[in-house]
């Protein structure tokens, strides 16, 4: 299996095309501020032909660049129900003001084509099987997807913002939760085996085991109610 990440834009948000191998057929997670142009050179580099944009949750620092590289590939995008507003009305996400400065002049709106995300679902796109949760608390639309182990490649979880190395998403911005996204925690993250690889929406690579170790977030969750607050540990994230 091939993934190409890289971070774009202003807030390093980590964009990953994923495929069976190089030249073959991809999908784009997350392509956000200022994506466009990794996109391409990525897609140059491997022989990709994308066939679809996937999205974790709708916030502009994982959208900004969907309209561009959906229409420069002719595919849809796929978001969840609760975060599809944010791709054409992002300062409703962030609580602001229409009209404010939002990073400069954005291309914000919807492409031509938008697929909708359920939980559960399990997407065969691309020669990839992916499974969609929805885990709300950063958003209220945000999701994960998992791949499954294969051959010596170990399971795959791309968390968006859900969990990060050490961290996990900030919950206050409109639609974040902080109960939420711990709930979310428990029930998406702690069943996954240690040996799954986490591919973030920001931040390095880690795994399962590693934050069940060492994330006070996945820690606390661990003990159950009761086990003690991480709310002084770093947040990443819009």
């Amino acid at each position: 299996m091939l993934v190409a990440g890289f971070p774009a834009g202003a807030w390093g948000t980590n964009c990953y095309l994923v495929a069976p191998a190089a030249g073959e057929e991809c999908v784009i997670i997350d392509p956000g501020h200022q994506a466009t142009e990794g996109v391409a050179e990525a897609v140059a580099k491997h022989r990709l032909k994308p066939v679809a944009v996937m999205l974790t949750h709708g916030h502009i620092d994982h959208v900004a660049s969907v309209v561009p590289v959906c229409g420069a590939h002719d595919v849809p995008a796929w978001i969840h129900p609760e975060d599809r507003y944010m791709m054409s009305d992002p300062e409703k996400a962030l609580g602001r003001a229409i009209g404010q400065p939002l990073m400069g002049e954005l291309t914000v709106g919807e492409p031509d084509d938008v697929e909708v995300l359920t939980d559960g679902a399990t997407l065969r796109l691309a020669g990839l099987e992916l499974t969609v949760t929805h885990a709300p608390g950063h958003t209220k639309g945000s999701v994960t997807f998992r791949m499954p182990e294969q051959a010596d490649v170990p399971p795959v979880f791309f968390s968006g913002d859900l969990l990060f190395a050490g961290s996990i998403g900030r919950t206050d911005l409109p639609g974040g939760d902080h109960d939420e996204i711990l709930q979310s925690l428990a029930r998406v993250c702690l069943p996954l085996d240690d040996e799954t690889v986490v591919l973030s929406g920001h931040g390095p690579q880690t795994t399962i085991g590693q934050e069940r170790a060492a994330n006070p977030f996945m820690r606390q969750v661990a003990s159950g109610p009761g086990g003690g607050g991480a709310s002084a540990a770093p947040r990443r994230g819009m």
